[in-house]
């Protein structure tokens, strides 16, 4: 009783303000799966298809098709998996998702022809396409301000984790007889990781505030971080409506955080996907080099985050921004412009690039949560993605036919344009959430500059 009395005396804590906990990395760490899952599905497929190939006889039209169809299912899962998210719960979809993921990915072990292949390959996408608006909602109203930069952060460098895992995995099957049904079906195992993490995670407090559903909310963060922490009392409900994230100050919200996304995603898939043919191109080998090749500039993206995580809160987001897109600009212009350079250079160069990639790559993730409030915030998540994975698709088709008419040197400066077009946007209007509340940043009054 006497404790009672203690902690009701004792001032409130907002929700924002609370020390990190074990309770908190775990929502982070599975959070993340969707990310891990999109760099495993990605980057497996391109593994397994040097056995499919043959075996389905799949040619260019249906490499293509396959290619890219988890992409346009993750466009189309973001747009629609927000929306719902928003209007349904961040946790009946956080379970929902992984659980279908999981289903197609042993489907696609028995298909036979390339049809059944990229429906399924299409489905998996839309699966992962919804689970980033409702991850990054997740972390971002549970996590503290001053931990946020961090843990979206994670889901950054989570994403290269997964393609590299997966190019592993791949290396150790490619050489097994239907060695490809395993590579195709291996993501059922961390999708069961992941469930068995999200199960025991409960609703977003901050979602069921705005659904008018205070008691439940302020049960679940009592019972989480004591009776001395609060919910911030600014969370009030509100009806979810989808247009709203185009109308008055949100509007500009979207396209800034819709051209930096796509500025550093174009560059940085082509990069990525196509690096051993580039590298290759600058006479730095290919052939069996290639998977060895996508790990090492995979874990060179992955480093790249981590000091942004730090930068972000030390530093504050819109220096991080500007200053890392600008390197960027100068690391393949250097490649554009610099005829015959030597293997040294080339190294330093998309090493530069890909380490500081991690700037714009961690606050992709994090300015769509910080600057959309709690009542449309998965839904402003999932149109960025949506307008991300446009460059995804543009960086697959047309970099090999631009390479192979215009060479590397113009390519390089292609990327070093798009660049340049980043750091543009985003001194003109990249805002500072830095040490702000949701409810602040996301506030329609807030500018960011």
């Amino acid at each position: 009783m006497q404790g009672d009395e203690q902690a009701a005396e004792r001032p409130a804590i907002a929700l924002d303000d609370v020390a990190m906990s074990p309770f908190l990395m775990k929502v982070t760490a599975f959070s993340s799966g969707g990310t891990f899952l999109e760099g495993y599905v990605l980057g497996v497929i391109g593994v397994a298809l040097v056995q499919l190939v043959p075996l389905l006889g799949i040619d260019a039209h249906w490499s293509g098709l396959i290619g890219i169809a988890s992409i346009v299912g993750i466009f189309i899962g973001a747009l629609i998996g927000g929306w719902v998210t928003d209007l349904l719960g961040r946790k009946k979809m956080f379970i929902l998702d992984v659980s279908v993921i999981a289903l197609l990915s042993v489907l696609c072990m028995f298909v036979t022809t390339p049809t059944q292949l990229v429906v399924l390959r299409l489905l998996i996408g839309v699966a992962i396409g919804a689970d980033y608006p409702i991850a990054t909602s997740m972390i971002a109203e549970f996590s503290p301000r001053k931990y946020r930069a961090i843990s979206m952060g994670v889901l950054a460098a989570v994403w290269y984790v997964g393609a590299n895992v997966a190019y592993i995995v791949g290396f150790f099957l490619i050489g097994l007889e239907g060695g490809w049904r395993w590579m195709l079906g291996s993501s059922v195992i961390p999708c069961l990781i992941i469930l068995v993490g999200r199960m025991s995670i409960p609703e977003s407090p901050r979602w069921l505030m705005a659904k008018g559903r205070q008691a439940e909310a302020n049960q679940i963060v009592r019972d989480l971080f004591g009776a001395n922490v609060a919910l911030d009392d600014e969370v009030t409900q509100t009806k979810t409506k989808f247009s709203k994230i185009f109308q008055r100050d949100y509007l500009w919200r979207v396209l800034f955080v819709g051209l930096i996304w796509l500025c550093q995603a174009i560059p940085m898939f082509a990069i990525y996907t196509f690096g051993p043919q580039i590298i290759g191109a600058f006479g730095m080998g290919e052939g069996r080099q290639a998977l060895i090749g996508e790990i090492i500039i995979g874990t060179f993206f992955m480093l790249g985050t981590i000091p942004a995580m730090i930068l972000a809160e030390k530093w504050g987001r819109r220096p991080l921004i500007i200053t890392c897109f600008a390197v960027m600009t100068v690391a393949l212009a250097a490649l554009g412009l610099i005829p015959s350079p030597t293997i040294l250079m080339v190294v330093i160069c998309f090493g530069v690039y890909a380490l500081f990639s991690g700037g714009p790559g961690n606050l992709e993730w994090l300015y769509p949560n910080e600057l959309f409030p709690t009542d449309i915030r998965a839904s402003a998540m999932g149109v960025a993605t949506a307008l991300s994975r446009i460059g995804t698709v543009v960086s697959i088709y047309l970099l090999p036919g631009f390479m192979a008419t215009h060479g590397t040197g113009p390519t390089m400066l292609a990327g070093a344009v798009i660049s340049l077009i980043g750091f543009a946007v985003s001194y003109v209007w990249a805002p500072e959430t830095r040490g702000l509340s949701l409810a602040v940043s996301g506030a329609p009054e807030f500018r960011g500059r």
